[in-house]
Formats: C-alpha cells, structure tokens, sequence
C-alpha cells in the first residue's frame, strides 16, 4: 500500500511521465527481489547461500528478479493498475517455496510440476499428517485462511486506490514485456540448446535436481521441470538401432509342466530397524522374513514414490532412463505397455491386482489396466478390512489374498502392495508395542521407531500366515516380497548415526547407498524354498528373478534382462553398480562411453513406451498376442 501511496505522490508532484515510469519499474524491481529473497530463503530453509545465489556471476538470481520484474509490468498492464500483479505473483511463488520446503522434509526432493497431478493424493492422506503434527496442521489452516481473506481485502483495496494506467503506457509496457517474455520462455526446453541461457550463465542440471534447485533457484528449476513429459529419444535412437538389438529366440516359450501360483507382495515402507546398531531391540521384529530373505532391493525412491518402485517392479524398466522427478504411472503410462501381467495372461493365467486404498492413487485404476491386469481390487471394491490406525492391516489383506486364490481353477498371478507400514509413524497407532527399544533416542522418536518396529513386527507375522496357507497347497506356490523404500522416520536416522539427514542420499559410494537404499527381499515356494544369494538389486531385474526361478525362459524377462543382471545389478540414474559392486557413477553425463548393453536397454524401454514399439513382437511376444489377437 506504502508502494502505491508513494507512486501516487510522484505523479501528482507533476513530474515527467519518464520518471514515473522508472520509479514503477523501480518499485517492481524492488519488490521482484524481496520476493526472490523470501523463496530462496523458505524453499531452501534458511538464507544462508541466499546472498551468493543474489550476488554471484555464476549464479542465476538475478535473472530470476528480472523475470519477475518484467512478468509483474506485464501483468500490470494487462490489468491496467499499476502494482497489482504483486498480489498474483507473490503467492504464485511463495506458496509452492513453502510446499517445495515441507515435501523436502518428508521426502527429500523438491517440489516438480508434475506434483500437481496427484494433489488429490496428498489431501488424502492429511489426516494422517494432522494427527503427526496437529499444532503446526492448527497453525497452516489459519494461516491459509487469513492469507485468503488479506488477499481478497488488498485486491479490493488495489483495485480502488492504486494508480491507473494510461492506454499508451500499458501498450508500451505489453509491447516490451512480451517479447521478453517470449525469450526467458526459450529457458525452459533444457534439452535445446538457449543462445539467450548460455549468455546468462543458466546451466539446467536435470540430472541432479537438488543441485539445480540449489544453483538456479527455485524458479527457474522449477520452469526447467515443467517440458519434463516430452521424454526426448536417447542419442543414437531409430530403427536400425532396435533391429540390431540381439534377442534370444526361445520359439515357443518355454515354461514349467506344471504352472505354479506367483503372489508377488510390495511391502509399504518395510525395512530392518534391526540396522540401527546404535540400538537394541528387545526382539527381532522380522525372524521369519530373515529366514526365507533372499537378498535385497536397491530402492530408487526413499519414503515415498512407491509408484515408481512398483512401475520398475511390474515391468522390468527403469526409472533411471527417465527425467529425474518423474512419475511414470502419472505422466507416461496412456496406452498398453508390456508387464508381468501380460505376461502371465499370455501363459493362461488370471492376473488380479489388489490394494487395500482407493483405486485412483497413483492412478492405479487406469495404469492397472494398461499393464493387462483383468481385474483390480481396492478399498472401493474391496470387503471392509480390519485397520491399523487409518490403514488396511497387513493380516486382512493376506486374508483376502487367500480368499481370491480359493476361488481359482487356474493358475493365477497375484501383485498386492500392502498399506499398514505407511507413515507418518503416530504413537497411538496400535494398542501396544510389544518391542522395547533400548538406546539414545528422544521421547518423540522412540515413540515412532516403536510404532514403525510393531508394524514390521505384524507384517513379519502376516507373511508368516500366507507362507503357512501355502504349504498347505498342492500347487506350486510362489511368493515374492520386498520393500519398497525405507520408512520416512525423522530424526530417528540422525540420533542414532545411520545417516547425516532425515532422508537418503542420492549420491554416495556403493556401501553407504546401500545402506539408505535397501529393503528386505524375499524369493520363497512351497515347493523349492527360498531362492539365495540373489545379493541387492535394482527392482526393474524382480522379473527376471521371479520368471527363472518359476521356470519360464522369456525374450524380454529372462533373455535381456537376464543378460543386463549378469553384468549389473542396480541400474540407478546416478551410478550403475556392477555384480561386483563396481561403480559407473554419472554414467548419465557420459552417453558417448554408456556400455552398449545398457544402451540397447534404455533403446527397448523408449521404443515400448514412446517409440512406435517396433520391439514389441520380438521381445513381449505375450502382449503383442493379448492386444493384437488377428496378428
């Protein structure tokens, strides 16, 4: 308002127009830049570097208030108030510095555009955040309301009182703004090269996003994100390319006489907390998991993102070929794409999906059928589950496992993801925690590392449950269960010393990557036992270990994958990890020397699912016959 008083009293001391034309740019510059200053400063969590992001040549703050500035003039014009846009920029940037801060919190990255397509699935799951943090919940609702109801009063206010513009000004000022515009628009393809961004110093670095955010701001990383669904081909890529992609020729596929049952289980959050050394548990949480383990899975994800566990998991692709951020089940997956599912539907199995949570999360409802699943069962099909907390227990969804598997006359492909271990860990979450923990931890997280150690207690006991119902079988058997990333557990990894932050690393040696990466994975029949030394890998190789293990021999699962697992064992966006643990780290920035294997694998998964799948027949011979039966 002082802004405007202050403007108001330039042109009527009669002043030129020019000079009240630069005191309004001016203002809008000054105040583009304390905006500047308070995004850096909320979506970083402090304005420690804020000033060399501001100052330095080879940073890029200015460039952002320049933004700001023309885009505020522009706006100014469009609307004919001089100053008003301040009451749509500031929000439009400060509001999602603040949620970028908050999921940084919890999940270790920062806030993407493609966030927004599952808003719906963060206001599901409020309540459970309420719970964890009632006061701050209190506080941010009528923070939001007053924030409101002030913006509503100051655009009243603004559109009363501040200074009008003249046709001629605001024609000038959408003749030199949009132009501007038009060229910082230029910044956002970052596969293209920018004359006007190489000239400004703006380097995206779509490869390490905390870095970019870090380095070019929260702006300008955050428009860098926006073109991130138009997946660009990988150098080299084309038809000649796919057709010298070696593939084994199985002819018929080969298979098992007797066709077994395959229930495959993503465990939510499920981890050893036994690895907290500094700790001692009054008993293991997981003995009977321990026994049957098979090796581990490296997650590509840390306390959330299960989607993209589970994306990796069902079709043997990898996350690591695709834009850093991204979330495949929401931003690529629009049409038929080859899985486990087809997979087993083309052997003569019945594929059925179940999760205990509403079926559009993650967009399941329709990636489900994208994948060939016949049938997915959620919380909106489902009967009423036993819960714990506000979660569907492990123990009802084993029990309606059982239940489908009862009424089935042929062999069947099972993919459930259980819900019970999601955080946030509230301490009121069972009746009693039946583990003691022993060891230096706040009231606070003792009391969450108790709630999360009694859920992977009871999860322990319900694999325990289904894998007793299946020795009781006469069919083959096959269960299959990991984690899909460790528990968002707060302070607990820093007090005990297991890690320097609240979330994982992205960026380490192979041992420490491990040790923030891994979950518990087990291969098990009734039949065979369990199947050992699998050793860590990448959740995109779970096809091939599943299908050799059952018997099947496969062009795709078994064929390529099986030549990729020979050589690697977790194919990660930031380093590749050989069978024997040597790493190729930021093999990313290097396609010219990328190994030709791994090549061919990013070539196949572009060709499938944005390619015109001219690899289709030859490796998914399955989904070719299940979507195109004339053929």
């Amino acid at each position: 308002m002082r802004v405007a008083s202050f403007y108001t009293r330039v042109g009527a001391s009669g002043r030129p127009t020019a000079l009240r034309g630069a005191s309004s740019v001016a203002l809008s510059f000054l105040i583009a830049l304390a905006a500047t200053v308070a995004v850096e400063s909320i979506a970083r969590g402090g304005a420690s570097d804020v000033r060399e992001f501001l100052t330095s040549t080879a940073r890029p703050g200015m460039t952002t208030v320049a933004m700001l500035t023309v885009l505020m003039l522009s706006l100014d014009a469009v609307f004919g108030r001089r100053f008003l846009s301040a009451l749509i920029v500031l929000p439009a940037v400060l509001v999602p510095a603040f949620v970028s801060n908050q999921k940084q919190h919890y999940l270790s990255d920062p806030l993407y555009p493609s966030d927004v397509l599952f808003g719906r699935q963060i206001m599901e799951l409020l309540p459970v955040m309420v719970r964890d943090r009632p006061f701050m919940a209190v506080a941010l609702a009528v923070g939001i309301l007053l924030s409101v109801i002030g913006i509503a009063l100051a655009w009243r206010f603004a559109w009363r009182h501040f200074p009008k513009l003249s046709r001629s000004s605001r024609t000038r000022s959408l003749c030199l703004g949009l132009p501007v515009i038009a060229a910082f628009a230029s910044l956002m393809d970052y596969s293209q090269y920018s004359w006007i961004r190489d000239r400004l110093q703006v380097v995206p670095m779509m490869w390490d996003q905390k870095e970019n955010y870090r380095s070019n701001g929260f702006v300008l990383a955050f428009i860098f994100n926006i073109p991130m669904a138009d997946v660009a081909a990988p150098a080299g890529f084309g038809g000649q390319a796919l057709d010298a992609i070696p593939a084994r020729n199985y002819g018929y596929l080969s298979g098992p006489r007797e066709k077994p049952d395959v229930i495959m289980l993503m465990s939510e959050s499920f981890w050893d907390p036994t690895r907290l050394k500094t700790l001692k548990l009054s008993e293991d949480p997981l003995p009977n998991i321990r026994a049957a383990q098979s090796g581990y899975v490296f997650s590509p994800e840390f306390g959330g993102m299960t989607a993209n566990v589970e994306f990796e998991a069902l079709t043997g692709f990898s996350n690591a070929f695709l834009p850093y951020g991204s979330i495949p089940y929401q931003q690529y997956v629009r049409t038929n794409v080859p899985s486990l599912a087809t997979f087993f539907r083309g052997e003569g199995y019945a594929a059925r999906a179940l999760h205990p949570f509403s079926g559009w999360f993650w967009n399941r409802n329709e990636v489900y059928k994208d994948f060939g699943f016949e049938e997915f069962r959620s919380e909106e099909t489902m009967p009423p589950m036993e819960k714990r907390g506000i979660f569907a227990s492990d123990d009802s969804l084993m029990k309606e496992i059982m239940q489908e598997a009862h009424g089935m006359d042929s062999p069947f492909f099972f993919f459930a993801v259980t819900l019970q271990g999601h955080g946030p860990y509230e301490a009121d979450r069972y009746a009693k925690n039946t583990i003691d923990i022993q060891g230096h931890l706040t009231d606070a997280d003792r009391a969450t590392l108790a709630t999360y150690t009694q859920g992977v207690k009871e999860a322990d006991d319900s694999f325990k449950m289904l894998v007793d119902w299946a020795k009781k079988r006469e069919r083959e058997t096959i269960i299959v269960l990991w984690g899909d990333h460790l528990p968002p557990l707060g302070n607990v990894y820093m007090d005990t010393g297991y890690m320097p932050d609240q979330v994982a690393t992205r960026k380490a040696s192979v041992s420490v990557m491990k040790q923030e990466h891994e979950t518990p994975l087990v291969i098990w029949s009734n039949k065979k036992g369990s199947k050992g030394d699998i050793g860590t890998i990448s959740p995109s190789l779970l096809p091939y270990h599943l299908l050799k293990f059952a018997g099947y021999e496969h062009p795709y699962y078994t064929g390529f994958l099986g030549r990729v697992q020979k050589k690697y064992s977790v194919v990660d966006r930031y380093q590749l990890i050989a069978r024997d643990n040597t790493p190729s780290p930021n093999w990313v920035l290097n396609p010219k020397n990328l190994d030709p294997l791994v090549r061919d694998y990013r070539y196949i998964q572009h060709d499938i699912m944005f390619g015109k799948a001219q690899t289709l027949e030859r490796f998914f011979p399955q989904h070719a016959w299940i979507h195109n039966p004339s053929s």
